[in-house]
């Protein structure tokens, strides 16, 4: 295949049309010049050389003319009727994602939406993806108008784990004018989904009428957090590795502190901040799966003590509680927490 150049003659693979190379940005984007004189960012992974630069024909049309790909919606990029009207500061981008719940007032039985926002005269052009499993998945790519925001996805609480951390990739440009040139950025950013339980997490905001939980990828140009290291951080990683190196190999091992005492309190009013919407059933189950959530995450800590203070109560955590470490966590070491500090209302779990 002919490597793209600034000057080709190119068709697109998987939407109609194609134009002119005016530009090659990187290794994966070019920016084409379509047939209504726009400029659009194109991967070049989806260009199909028709006539070279050197005005070389590259094969017929009928040659390259791309198969529909099955199951996969044409992205049409059409002239819009007028341009957008330009806000005074909108030449410094901002852009963010916000997730809102479909059901305000039971948010542990609501979906949720995801919008993208873009708070700028620029349009961008979005790759908005999720990483699980050492894989990343693309949910979603398209164009947005400038001082728009557009419907991303809508999902549920089993999904929630999906989307822990996810990268939002974009170029920015304008149609039929000059403009001032603009970064690409890759950002990627951790999603604490324990806010989506949480209904002060969902606060006033400048874009939608309703609560909204803002991440923010960039303000006023500048990248919340660049998947690339700036020229600064790699220099600093470079010193700290050369004094690291100048230390001595032979050090005097220090005895090993013991574990501190875990405490994780599982009432339920400590761990969420309403529980409007749920029954005495929903609220043990997020109590045990707190309960679970933090075994997981020690049971690989030898000896380390935890503390689950639940309430004396009628007892049922405390059982439900026992059963489940009969059941999961057989080789663990259990009893009853000091009296002293915790009464009858603290069980303490030792890690075996």
């Amino acid at each position: 295949m002919k490597k793209i150049e600034t000057g080709d003659i190119v068709r697109f693979l998987n939407t109609v049309g194609g134009g002119q190379v005016k530009g090659v940005l990187s290794k994966q984007l070019a920016i084409v010049e379509d047939e209504h004189g726009f400029d659009v960012p194109v991967l070049i992974s989806e260009l199909v050389v028709v006539e070279s630069a050197g005005n070389e024909k590259i094969g017929s049309e009928d040659e390259v003319a791309p198969e529909k790909t099955q199951g996969k919606p044409e992205i049409k990029l059409e002239k819009p009727d007028e341009e957008p009207e330009e806000t005074p500061g909108g030449e410094e981008i901002t852009a963010c994602l916000a997730y809102l719940p479909t059901d305000a007032k039971s948010l542990t039985r609501s979906a949720y939406e995801c919008y993208f926002v873009n708070d700028s005269n620029y349009y961008l052009f979005i790759n908005y993806m999720s990483h699980e499993n050492n894989a990343w998945t693309n949910r979603f790519n398209g164009l947005v108008e400038p001082n728009t925001k557009i419907f991303l996805e809508e999902f549920d609480k089993s999904q929630l784990n999906e989307i822990e951390k996810i990268c939002v990739q974009f170029v920015a440009f304008k149609h039929a004018k000059p403009f001032k040139f603009k970064n690409s950025h890759s950002v990627e950013l951790r999603i604490d989904t324990v806010k989506f339980y949480k209904l002060h997490s969902f606060q006033e905001n400048d874009y939608f009428d309703e609560s909204a939980m803002i991440y923010y990828l960039v303000r006023n140009d500048m990248p919340e957090r660049d998947v690339l290291l700036s020229a600064g951080e790699i220099e600093r990683a470079m010193k700290e590795k050369n004094e690291a190196e100048k230390r001595p190999r032979i050090q005097k091992i220090k005895p090993k502190e013991t574990n501190p005492v875990i405490e994780v309190d599982l009432h339920i009013n400590h761990l969420l901040e309403t529980t409007a919407g749920m029954n005495n059933a929903d609220m043990l189950e997020y109590q045990l799966q707190k309960f679970n959530e933090a075994m997981g995450e020690n049971l690989r800590n030898k000896n380390q003590k935890l503390v689950f203070i639940h309430g004396k109560g009628d007892g049922v955590l405390k059982n439900a509680i026992l059963k489940e470490l009969k059941q999961k966590y057989k080789n663990c070491y259990v009893q009853d927490a000091s009296f002293r500090e915790y009464g009858f209302g603290a069980t303490m779990v030792t890690i075996k």
